[in-house]
């Protein structure tokens, strides 16, 4: 038999390599996920799944957590869910991330911060079309849950719980971002993101932390008619706090 691209172990090792790409970008597009899940989606037994995401962790590219379960716990353990890690988002986001970051600062250069922000809400407008869709289809106490469900399909693995504590709200959660390197040196981007979230749930939001400023995860509060926003948080102990207890 004849192997054009080298070796039978070789062409193995490429085909390995390929297989664990799509099922670590199966977990980038949709969000931690179950070995069963990610069988489903990639078209893979759970035995060969999990054997690939063994090999994913040791590469410190995905990391098992215990899944979080809302409402009344069944009997038996927790499943466990398969989730990307900082070097594992880095993998996919990296080649564009220079790129953006450069197309930004000759932005910046040529109109000033104002042209940054005027870019920032002009590309959540034009991706905001399908959240408003879902946002106006749900249940005004749906709305944060029902944008949930559409940013998780668009990457961005986002939760909505109710918030903790005394506050009546809710906490809207995205554990992934696919521009939060680039956030890092244009808030802007987050900013616009916080006002496009506010102008859908027609109430006030907060940002409390972000994945662009080293929190674990992006945390939004959404005040429940009638109540307002907690009080102003700082992105230093409280919002590193609910960055690192995600819902």
């Amino acid at each position: 038999m004849k192997y054009d691209g080298g070796t039978p172990q070789e062409e193995l090792a490429t085909g390995e390599r390929s297989t664990r790409n799509r099922v670590a970008r199966s977990i980038l597009d949709h969000g931690p996920s179950t070995a069963a899940d990610l069988a489903k989606r990639v078209g893979l037994t759970q035995a060969a799944v999990r054997r690939h995401l063994d090999a994913l962790v040791s590469d410190d590219v995905v990391e098992a957590r215990e899944q979080r379960v809302y409402g009344a716990r069944t009997r038996g353990r927790p499943a466990k869910v398969f989730a990307l890690t900082d070097c594992g988002r880095d993998a996919f986001d990296q080649s564009y991330d220079k790129l953006a970051a450069d197309a930004l600062r000759f932005i910046a250069a040529s109109g000033g911060d104002e042209a940054i922000t005027a870019f920032a809400r002009a590309r959540m407008a034009a991706m905001g079309e399908a959240y408003r869709a879902a946002v106006e289809a749900a249940e005004p106490e749906q709305r944060t849950e029902a944008l949930a469900r559409a940013l998780s399909a668009d990457g961005y693995a986002a939760t909505a719980r109710s918030a903790p504590g005394p506050q009546q709200g809710e906490q809207l959660c995205q554990h992934h971002c696919p521009v939060a390197h680039v956030a890092e040196q244009f808030p802007q981007l987050c900013e616009a993101e916080t006002e496009f979230f506010s102008s859908l749930l027609g109430t006030h939001v907060q940002r409390l932390a972000t994945l662009a400023h080293g929190d674990g995860v992006c945390t939004t509060y959404v005040p429940r008619s009638g109540h307002a926003a907690p009080p102003q948080t700082t992105h230093s102990a409280s919002a590193s706090t609910a960055g690192r207890n995600p819902a």
